[in-house]
């Protein structure tokens, strides 16, 4: 997948069963075990095979290691490596997965930094069953055109 920048455009409200998928994966990369717990149950709701990892540095070893994901939901700030480095280092090993950013932190101008570091998307913490659904729509969107 190609970074296609943020989206402005709303968010379509649909119902969970039009967008299972059980040949997606995902990997959510945070630093809190609460918000890894709450993403992991919520993607597994809707299909998708999850991975957790607790920080940028385990998620890009994941990578090197051959692991792939459709979709990386990753938090900004972690110890060890953060967001924005472990993002910078995944599209730089050429990793086409969607990446979105996952922040508490809704400044613009980090928002901004957090984007060009090669995310696709960026919402504020925790995602919600909506964001979740419309994210899952655009990786059957990208899905159909392979």
């Amino acid at each position: 997948m190609s970074g296609n920048g943020a989206s402005s455009s709303s968010l379509n409200v649909i119902s969970g069963e039009d967008v299972v998928n059980n040949n997606l994966s995902a990997l959510v990369v945070d630093d809190s075990p609460l918000l890894r717990l709450l993403h992991d149950i919520h993607l597994k709701k809707y299909g998708l095979k999850v991975q957790v990892a607790e920080n940028g540095k385990v998620a890009v070893d994941l990578f090197h290691l051959g692991a792939s994901f459709d979709l990386v939901l990753m938090d900004k700030e972690m110890p060890v490596m953060n967001g924005v480095e472990a993002t910078k280092e995944l599209r730089a090993m050429g990793v086409t997965s969607l990446i979105v950013g996952v922040t508490s932190k809704d400044g613009p101008g980090e928002q901004q930094a957090f984007m060009e570091a090669g995310l696709d998307y960026c919402f504020e913490k925790p995602l919600t069953p909506e964001i979740i659904s419309f994210l899952l729509e655009e990786l059957n969107k990208h899905n159909n055109k392979d």
